[in-house]
């Protein structure tokens, strides 16, 4: 089972947060759905904080009444998401002195199964272009002592899908050759990025955020290229990189 559960919230007056809200909110909300943050060396979650317009100053975050926010919340096992769907938030969010206004939720369930079959098993057309969005800083875990790298490199992307996928779904899609594969047919059509910092505990990560297409070669074999296509689709669930448990890596596929 996968679920991506999207909250609508709105503030009522001007509201500000600690740029490290995040590691709060995650908190309360694991809580809640029964879970332990940290435990798992491969996250069973992924969460995109609290996304939209604002302003930051300094080290605070402003959130304005006339805006529509999005917070996200997605199970990559049964168990996980199961307590998503069962989590009950009600009329509003409340946390480190600020209260957010709930006023639409919308859930997007799935399986592994049904997207291994949709989009592999059954020989679809394959897709040659993939839009992505990258909603949250965005960044990948290099070697010890090596700053994290924010830039979107297909095989780290799709090392990051693989290795979510393998560990959780039923069905092993390879290892370290099919990343080669998948690295040499397809290549970054158009990019349009900037960097951005995110608080972690005390201190920054740097992370990208913007549009990235990766178009494929017409060459690629068709079962291949739907292998890339099926990550790619698994990507709005697990999200991209690091730290996607904590708001980090939120990635989107736009038409």
């Amino acid at each position: 089972m996968l679920v991506h559960s999207t909250w609508t919230l709105t503030v009522s007056n001007p509201t500000i947060l600690p740029r490290s809200y995040n590691l709060e909110l995650v908190k309360i909300l694991h809580n809640q759905i029964g879970l332990e943050v940290g435990t798992e060396k491969i996250p069973s979650t992924s969460f995109s904080g609290i996304c939209g317009s604002c302003l930051t100053q300094q080290g605070f975050i402003i959130f304005e009444p006339q805006e529509f926010y999005q917070l996200s919340l997605c199970g990559l096992t049964e168990d996980s998401s199961k307590a998503i769907v069962e989590l009950k938030l009600r009329e509003s969010l409340e946390f480190l002195g600020a209260k957010f206004n709930i006023i639409n939720r919308e859930d997007k369930i799935t399986s592994y199964e049904e997207l291994y079959t949709k989009l592999v098993a059954n020989e679809p057309e394959p897709v040659r272009r993939f839009n992505l969005q990258f909603t949250t800083p965005t960044a990948f875990g290099q070697s010890s002592g090596s700053l994290p790298l924010p830039f979107p490199l297909p095989s780290l992307m799709f090392r990051s899908w693989l290795e979510r996928w393998n560990n959780f779904a039923p069905v092993y899609l390879g290892g370290d050759e099919l990343i080669t594969y998948l690295n040499n047919a397809l290549f970054i059509k158009h990019h349009r990025i900037q960097t951005r910092n995110v608080q972690m505990y005390k201190g920054y990560i740097t992370g990208f955020i913007g549009e990235v297409s990766l178009q494929i070669f017409n060459r690629t074999d068709p079962l291949l290229a739907n292998v890339a296509d099926l990550l790619v689709q698994y990507a709005a669930f697990a999200g991209t990189g690091m730290k996607t448990r904590l708001g980090m890596g939120q990635t989107t596929l736009k038409q």
